[in-house]
């Protein structure tokens, strides 16, 4: 079970105003004060219009308005008024389906893995539900220079922060579990993939509690495809392992433990000290 953020629940206290009396000043800063302290978050600083347009979705959309309108434009003079409104729809529709399909958070020139795409599609039916995932995100290397890793998707939400693997392993192989110890799939014992991403969850905690202040657990699990699994969630060297399609349920099963302030917060930090594995360029 992951454990729960103490002081990573963000509490604002409702200052109660009272018409009748007069409050001083100083009596209000102090109430402000105290509310503050209590969470350790930031308010979240006003959006301007610079952030607006420089949101890549909303300049997508911008693209896709002026190509639109461009083409539509053209029709109309050249057909009829109708027919260009009807190509200017059309040419948004086509280009955000075409767009959906194929979209990935991972650089396109990097093909990531169908056990990491799977995973991913399943990710981002959940950002309605306050989840923000990052993918192939690289742990740096720690302090005794051991390699650095790849956390497939680091998935933030109400729930608390997960670092997933997709893995596809041979579907002909039987996996089976011995003690909440050892994974084995057939005659494979699979003790080393499951010490790699308990240590890739040990150190993006670390970076991401030593960046916000506050310690942050994240949660090691490896979401396999292509074997049978006979349980629904199982710990195993305290990596959590599931069926790939139950990524999902897997996610949701948890209380709630985080805010939306707390899991943008935590996104963010998160952003800054695990770098992309596969930066462009």
């Amino acid at each position: 079970m992951l454990p729960s953020i103490e002081h990573g629940v963000s509490i604002m206290a409702p200052v109660e105003r009272d018409t009748s009396t007069q409050t001083s000043t100083r009596e209000s800063d102090d109430e402000t004060r105290r509310a503050g302290e209590e969470s350790p978050f930031e308010r979240p600083k006003e959006e301007t219009y610079g952030d607006l347009v420089g949101d890549p979705e909303v300049q997508r959309w911008i693209r896709r308005s002026v190509a639109g309108l461009a083409l539509g434009l053209l029709f109309a003079v050249l057909i009829s008024i109708p027919v260009g409104l009807i190509v200017a729809i059309l040419v948004v529709v086509v280009d955000v389906v075409l767009k959906n399909r194929k979209q990935s958070s991972v650089e396109a020139w990097r093909k990531p893995s169908v056990a990491e795409r799977k995973t991913e599609r399943q990710l981002r039916g959940m950002e309605k539900a306050g989840y923000r995932a990052l993918h192939a995100r690289a742990v740096p290397r720690d302090d005794e220079g051991v390699s650095d890793g790849q956390i497939d998707h680091l998935v933030i939400g109400p729930t608390g922060v997960y670092a997933v693997d997709s893995e596809k392993w041979d579907k002909r192989l039987p996996l089976r579990a011995m003690s909440h110890r050892k994974l084995f799939l057939g005659p494979f014992n699979k003790k080393e993939r499951l010490d790699e991403a308990r240590w890739e969850s040990d150190q993006a905690s670390m970076l991401i509690s030593e960046q916000i202040g506050y310690e942050v657990p994240v949660q090691p699990s490896l979401a396999v495809y292509g074997p049978a699994i006979s349980w629904k969630v199982l710990m195993v060297r305290d990596v959590d392992v599931y069926a790939g399609g139950r990524a999902r349920n897997y996610l949701r099963r948890r209380p709630k433990i985080l805010t939306s302030v707390d899991v943008d917060r935590i996104y963010d930090a998160a952003a800054n000290v695990l770098p992309p594995k596969y930066p462009e360029g």
